[in-house]
This record gives structure tokens, sequence and C-alpha cells, in this order.
């Protein structure tokens, strides 16, 4: 289809989602440099008896949301209509729905089913309190960004207590998520939405729907029948969790929880028995109003834990009194041990990575982001290693803050959740030197963290990048057949780094017969086959350079692979703003001057050849030309 070029003052840029009644551009508005996302409904593809009603909703949708600015509920910036169009300009989520995410793992584990209703509920007190009902919360309307933060979204049938859009006897909401007065056609009020919210928890907790079949089927059960209990389903579903959610899904409205606030604290309960133990920071989510602004730093851990964190890492002694009211502490210990950071919010995870790993490096453990950030601060921190999913602050997100508190840190993440937003962000923004799921192989995760460590000390010797407008040695090779992203960054490094382009990995590997790159970046729809083998080959033979990749839309698992087997350095989704790009390509030159400086370092990063790479139909053309390119530069 064709993009319209701008709508208002905004530019569209690509689509990113089509539905019955319209299609969800992706734009940009220019004056304030935000993107934005562009739901468009275009009046001629409307049934004639139908526009007047879809309108009406979609007018309505722009009223009920417009008044809502809470931090779980998508915002509405604009509303724009004439002859042809109406379109509604809300907030970009860089995320997926809850529903893609329960095609992929259909049944959550306790503590991430919490984190997700918990926020829900959240933002569904926001919106009672300002006299708007959803009505259609449904696992496609919940929107979860790389971070694990939800929005909640599509109000399209959301009703204002002074609207008269909906009389009674409508029938709106979607059926495997409809209460009973929805079917009915009876008044609407929270409790409908509560309802709606057992549903997804229990779909969250069983990996089922509470009812199935076709409509009229799920009518006569959802007026008629009590569901099964969620723990016929899930045997380690406690009774409390049990009674909350059938609860919830009570026939009468009258039965159900009043309120966002009871629904969760009950919630919780029930989790937490169901999970044999306290869920982290539960205490602490719950103990303020549901809908109250969440408080930064509400919850970092005092003085004692820090000391007794240093004290268990082997740093501190008790004859030390730990004075940690500087902003910066480096506690003494043996000089020869690295420092490594193990990050997770189960304790049993932490007790064993310690046990395997204590011998060999001072090991510090934290079960939060807060006090993760803490250690790295104040106590000299190598190598961070960090769950992904964890309630509060995500590993990505950890690890991101990590890079600008100590950028010669190593980061490495670890999770069991190949959600590829966060693993693009994690390469991006967290810069992470390896992505190990779960369950891990304790070799190959002592092997990576001797790397990441051997790397640490090389860096931290080193120092980190520092920013300037110095000319660089080495030049950036773009593989891009159409060659306008380098044209681009010609334009963008003139007189401080030569910029090549071709249109091939072999014209690639032409190149760097000839010149010295320092920096590749590809346009991965020119070859995908052929440029993952090229980086693959090239990362075993060359490590000093580095390599940046473009994609439409990289799946997880080849994420993955060009992380830990060609140590690819950023992976960029289209459309791509080059100036953007000339940050990440900036910041590549800049350490591939620390890898020519010190050869030792770049050799850390080599990876052993791969044999599928090898023995591709690619593999055999291009394995003789790189291993002929022989060594990377040394140090003058």
């Amino acid at each position: 289809m064709n993009l319209p070029g701008r709508i208002g003052k905004y530019d569209v840029q690509s689509v990113l989602g089509k539905g019955a009644a319209g299609v969800v551009y992706r734009g940009f508005d220019s004056g304030i440099k935000r993107p934005v996302a562009m739901k468009v409904v275009v009046k001629g593809d409307l049934e004639p008896n139908d526009q007047e009603y879809v309108l009406q909703r979609f007018r309505h949708e722009a009223q009920a949301v417009g008044r809502l600015m809470h931090p779980r509920i998508a915002a509405i910036y604009d509303f724009i209509e004439d002859e042809e169009i109406a379109c509604i300009v809300m907030e970009l989520v860089n995320g997926r729905t809850l529903d893609q995410h329960l095609q992929e793992v259909s049944q959550y584990g306790f503590r991430d089913a919490w984190e997700l209703l918990r926020q829900i509920l959240d933002g569904l007190a926001y919106s009672h309190a300002q006299g708007v009902l959803h009505r259609d919360l449904k696992p496609g309307n919940i929107l979860v960004n790389a971070e694990g933060r939800i929005k909640i979204s599509d109000f399209g049938v959301a009703r204002i207590d002074s609207s008269t859009i909906t009389q009674l006897g409508d029938i709106v909401g979607t059926p495997h998520y409809m209460a009973p007065e929805q079917f009915s056609g009876a008044e609407c009020t929270e409790r409908t939405d509560l309802y709606q919210v057992g549903v997804i928890a229990y779909e969250l907790v069983t990996g089922r729907r509470p009812f199935t079949g076709t409509s009229a089927e799920i009518l006569r059960q959802v007026l008629n029948d009590r569901p099964a209990n969620p723990s016929q389903h899930n045997a380690r579903s406690a009774w409390s969790l049990d009674w909350a959610i059938q609860k919830a899904l009570s026939k009468d409205p009258a039965d159900r929880f009043p309120t966002c606030k009871s629904l969760a604290e009950a919630l919780r309960k029930g989790l937490e028995e169901s999970l044999g133990g306290p869920i982290v920071n539960a205490q602490a989510a719950t103990s303020m109003p549901i809908g109250a602004p969440a408080i930064p730093g509400a919850n970092l851990l005092d003085k004692a834990r820090l000391i007794a964190g240093a004290k268990d890492a082997g740093v501190l002694t008790n004859t030390v009194s730990g004075d940690l009211k500087a902003s910066t502490f480096i506690a003494p210990g043996d000089p020869q041990k690295a420092r490594v950071l193990f990050v997770d919010d189960e304790e049993r995870i932490l007790n064993g990575l310690r046990t395997i790993f204590k011998q060999h490096y001072h090991v510090f453990t934290a079960e939060n982001g807060t006090l993760a950030l803490e250690f790295v601060k104040r106590f000299g921190i190598h190598v961070v290693v960090s769950d992904q999913r964890m309630p509060g602050m995500t590993g990505v997100e950890l690890l991101r803050q990590v890079k600008e508190a100590a950028p010669t840190a190593v980061r490495i993440l670890l999770t069991g959740y190949s959600d590829l937003a966060s693993i693009v962000g994690s390469i991006n923004d967290g810069e992470v030197f390896r992505f190990v799921k779960k369950p891990w192989d304790n070799a190959d995760l002592q092997k990576t963290l001797a790397d990441g460590v051997a790397i640490a000390l090389e860096l931290a010797a080193a120092g980190a990048e520092k920013a300037g407008d110095e000319k660089f040695e080495g030049s950036v090779l773009m593989v891009e057949p159409a060659g306008e992203i380098a044209d681009g960054l010609r334009q963008l490094f003139s007189g401080s780094a030569r910029v090549h382009n071709v249109e091939s990995p072999l014209d690639a590997v032409k190149v760097l017969e000839t010149e010295e790159v320092g920096v590749i970046v590809a346009d991965l729809a020119s070859s995908r086959d052929g440029l993952v083998t090229l980086f693959k080959l090239l990362k075993a033979e060359r490590p000093e350079i580095l390599a940046i990749l473009i994609s439409d839309a990289p799946d997880s698992e080849l994420a993955i692979e060009l992380i830990n087997e060609a140590q690819v350095y950023r992976l960029l989704q289209k459309p791509v703003d080059v100036r953007q790009l000339r940050v990440h390509v900036d910041a590549a030159l800049r350490r591939y001057a620390i890898y020519k400086a010190k050869p030792a370092l770049a050799k850390q990063h080599q990876v052993e050849e791969s044999v599928q790479a090898q023995t591709s139909l690619w593999g055999a053309r291009l394995a003789d030309r790189i291993r002929s390119l022989g060594p990377g530069p040394e140090a003058s």
C-alpha cells in the first residue's frame, strides 16, 4: 500500500499494523522530534451504514484517553479529522502486545504474572478515578515495552461517566473477555473492567482462557457456568489464588471486588502463596495507593546492606569502618581477583552463582537493580551479569544505567525470555557483551565470564572512549546496494573518516584487502546469509573490526546468534535515522582505536571459527579470502 507522505504536521514513516477499521502508522513530529503512532480511519473504506457509528467511537476514544495522563496508559497527543480521514495521534510504544507474548509464552510464572497484573490495575485505578471505564481489556490491548512496562491502549469502547454514546442494550467488547452484563447489554461499571482483569489473570496463570468456543458457546458459559479453578490447569496455583480469580469472575457484579486495590491485594496474596514466599518488592508496590505515581529511589537499600554485600564479596573486613557516604568507595581486597556482580530476583540462583564463582572472583549479589547500581558505583565492579525479567527494573534498563555509571564494566544479560525488543535494546543501549539463555551450562557460563573479566581489566587499563572531533584512522565500510545511507554518512563524517560503499559481502572482502576498515555497516536485506557468514568468519580472524547491522525485522534467534557468534556491536531496525547512525558509528570507531592500540583487548573478542559458516554456500566463497587478510593492525 502507498504511504501518505504527511498527515497534518506529522511525517508518515511506515505501517505498524492493520485492523478491520483502519491502519496504524509510525509517524514523526518533526517540530518536537518525537516519534508517534497514528491510528487512521479512511472514511471511504467504511460501510455507509456503519460510518457514523465507527467515527463516533473513534472520536470518543480520543476524548476518553485525552483526559488521562498516566505512565500505564498510552497517551493521546492529537486528533485530526477532515473529509477523507480521521486520525488519532498517540504515544509510540516500542514493544508488542501481551497477546503476542502469550503466543510464545503461554503460561507465565507467578512473579511475572504479578508484575503485569500490578501495572494493569495501577493504570486502571487511575482511569476509574477520572470517570473512564475501558470495557474492552484484553491482552491485545495491553502493550509491553522493551523494559517489561505495560501501557493500556484502545479505549475505543470506553465510557466516560458523562457520555451518551453507548446506551443500555449496546453490546461492546471482545467475547472471551466480556462480563455477563456486557452480553445482556446491562450497565457497565468499574467491576466490569475488573472481571476482564480476572480473565487476563486466569490466562496468565493457566495458559488458557476460562471459557472457549464459538461466540454463542462463550455467551452460554459466561452466563451460566463456573470456570474450572486455575489449580486444575496449574497444580502450583494455591487455593487463595483460585479464590481471588473466581471472585473476580463472579456472575453478579456485586460479588466481585469493588476496587482495583482490593483485587490487586487478593491477587498478590494468592500469587505469593502459590510461589511459596514473598514476591520481591510486593509490599513496596502495594503499600501506596494503586494509581499513585512511583517515587524514584523509594526502594534504595541502606548502608548496612551495602556493607554486608561487600563483606560477603570478601573486599571488606570487620576492621574497616566502611564509610559509604562518599560517592565512590573502593574497598580493599585481593587485587588479583576481579569484582563480579550477579543480579537476579531469586535468592537460590544468586546463592548458586556465588558458590560456583567465589573461589575465582570477588562475588557481589543483588536482588534488584537499585542495589546493583549502588554496588557498581561504589565498589569498582568489573563484570555485571544480570537477569532480564525482574520486578522494578529490568535487566536491559539496569545494564543501560551500568554503562553510564561504569563504561568499562563488561555487561552480560542472563535470561530465558527471547523477546526481540529486549535483545536489541541490550545491544544498542546496554552494549551487552554476551546474551546467555536460561537454563545455562555452568562450563559455558564460566568461560563467558572469564572472557568478560579479561576484557574488563583491559578496558579499565585503556580507559573509556572520549568524545571529540579528531580524525579517525579506520574507515567505514557500508554494504548497501542502493548507497543512500552511505551518502548520508559521507556527509556526516566529511573530514574525519573515509566511507566506502559496496553491494555484496564478496565486494566487502575486496575492500578489506586494500583498506584499513574499522567499522562495517551492513543492510541485512542486501544479503542476509552472506552477511551473517561474513561477520562470523571476520570476528574469528579480525576481531578488532566492529559490525553494525541494519534490518527490517530481525528475529530473536538471529539476534542472539549475532551477539554470541559474531559479536555484533549494534543491531538497528529500519527506518534508520542517519544522524543517529552516525552516533553509533562514531562510538564504534573510537572502540576500534582502543582495539588498535591494545591488540590483546581485541583478541579477547575473537570467536571460534564457525564450522557452519565455513561450510555454508557463502563460507566456501569467503573463508579463504578472509584468512588471507592476515592479522589486524598492531600497536605502534
